[in-house]
């Protein structure tokens, strides 16, 4: 029986993966395969565990050879991404990617690719300007242009912005536009595209004691917390701690030097 569809397959029907030894039926592996590559969920884990597909799996599983070729462009993609050197030709319908290790003394980049040869810079990732120095990022999304408007429109404007602000963002390392559903899900976010973690409040890197430290970053919360509760959770983290340990050992040192001999005094004498 197949785990994920429940159905009652042959022997011959449950192929072999090299990650793991978890099986399934042909047609499930197929259709989620399709459905990973699809939303550019690259590498591919097994829908049971958390062991990535080696790509000569997912080639012998993918039916289409248009899924295989955009497997293989999301896999090279994620780990050029992953590379801080690497730079993406900034030119309309050009996804060239250029190899630019060192070159912050000398920030003019060229496009490789035949017909484009765009010039570039290396440190804003904007078409080359020799005259001057690095213009300002383009406004995303997240902070549209102002433009004048009536109230009414105004109104309506800046409600618009701050629900665009609220579910569109950026990756911190890859620059993806990254959506997230208000379903009340957590702030840990994963970036498809380069496999970062970060914060969904502050927008930073995180590790796992990022909600434990003083940033103010929630770990279900949908604002920061102000400076003024920073403060006080660290002023009651400072002076707590001190007096949680000092009771706790208030009763546990009576208890380790006089209950632990009375206890074992009676465990002898019966």
């Amino acid at each position: 029986e197949c785990p994920l569809c429940l159905l009652p397959q042959p022997p011959e029907a449950f192929p072999s993966l090299a990650s793991c030894s978890h099986r399934s039926c042909w047609a499930c592996l197929q259709q989620y395969l399709c459905l990973a590559v699809s939303e550019s969920r690259v590498p591919v884990s097994c829908p049971h565990c958390p062991a990535a597909l080696l790509p000569s799996d997912v080639h012998r599983l993918l039916p289409e050879p248009a899924l295989r070729d955009k497997y293989e462009e999301f896999l090279l993609r994620r780990l050029l991404v992953a590379d801080p050197g690497t730079r993406w030709c900034p030119a309309p319908d050009c996804s060239y990617a250029v190899f630019a290790h060192g070159c912050a003394e000398c920030p003019r980049l060229t496009c490789g690719r035949e017909g484009c040869g765009t010039e570039f810079c290396y440190h804003c990732r904007q078409p080359w300007h020799p005259d001057g120095p690095c213009a300002p990022p383009a406004p995303s999304l997240a902070t549209p242009t102002a433009q004048p408007a009536q109230p009414e429109e105004s109104a309506h404007g800046e409600a618009l912005a701050w629900a665009e602000a609220e579910d569109i963002k950026v990756c911190p390392r890859c620059s993806a536009f990254i959506m997230k559903i208000n379903d009340g899900s957590c702030n840990r976010m994963n970036c498809t595209v380069c496999g970062c973690l970060f914060c969904w409040l502050c927008l930073r890197e995180i590790s796992d004691v990022h909600f434990l430290s003083p940033s103010g970053c929630t770990f279900w919360g949908k604002r920061p917390w102000s400076r003024t509760r920073r403060i006080l959770w660290q002023l009651g983290m400072v002076l707590g701690a001190p007096m949680v340990i000092s009771l706790a050992a208030g009763v546990a040192v009576p208890v380790i030097t006089i209950g632990i001999p009375i206890y074992m005094g009676r465990k002898v004498l019966a």
